[in-house]
């Protein structure tokens, strides 16, 4: 059948996530430096972080939502300071704009514009990125988050919630992703086909293999085309 929807990952595939993120935690020390100094006296940038992934990493089960997880790290991080915890939401407001501000992939935009003409366009993703405050959700039909799916890739729940929001079957849709478990394999576990974007090139780490591979943002309405 035609495909009729495309949905995409967003980090590492719209954009390169490891400099928003470095920036975003820069910024939000250098907020506590000003409000909460306390905390920024007894750790250093790189100690904090290490405190935040160990805080993390003690409730898997909270994996899917990153934003509870960092909000209930924060609320222990001002209680272990004697902060009030008003500090949460103003700490977490802080890292969220500044995690918000991204720099798009060489002809991803274009691509995008090029393929809503044409496709029903959507978001699936782990993360807490937004892209209507990006400012690219008239792009969008729908921006599914593994918080609202109450499950994380490479669940198929979370595809099939996405789809039944725009009325998609997953053999209509197409997934596109950089991450070949969460991403492409969860797709294709879901039904859904699957196209890897791959720009480093990188070898097939095995599994379920994509119904296409791309290196560039610009190559995949040819490739759409194809499937």
């Amino acid at each position: 059948m035609t495909i009729r929807c495309i949905a995409f990952d967003l980090d590492d595939t719209l954009w390169a996530v490891k400099p928003v993120i470095e920036r975003a935690e820069h910024r939000f020390y250098g907020w506590l430096q000003q409000h909460y100094p306390r905390i920024t006296e007894n750790h250093s940038p790189h100690e904090l972080i290490k405190h935040r992934m160990n805080y993390m990493q003690q409730y898997p089960e909270l994996h899917y939502n990153l934003t509870c997880l960092r909000k209930n790290w924060l609320a222990t991080l001002a209680q272990a300071h004697a902060y009030p915890d008003t500090l949460v939401e103003a700490g977490f407001e802080v890292f969220w704009l500044a995690r918000n501000e991204v720099t798009f992939f060489e002809g991803a935009l274009e691509a995008l514009e090029s393929l809503s003409a044409h496709f029903l366009l959507g978001v699936i993703s782990n993360g807490n990125a937004s892209v209507h405050h990006i400012g690219v959700g008239h792009l969008f039909q729908f921006a599914h988050s593994s918080a609202d799916a109450g499950v994380a890739k490479p669940h198929p729940a979370i595809f099939h919630q996405a789809l039944e929001h725009v009325g998609i079957s997953p053999h209509q849709a197409v997934y596109v992703g950089d991450d070949p478990v969460r991403d492409i394999q969860g797709a294709a576990s879901a039904g859904l086909r699957t196209v890897w974007f791959n720009p480093d090139r990188q070898a097939w780490p095995g599994g379920q293999e994509p119904d296409a591979t791309i290196h560039h943002l610009a190559q995949l309405e040819a490739v759409i085309t194809k499937l």
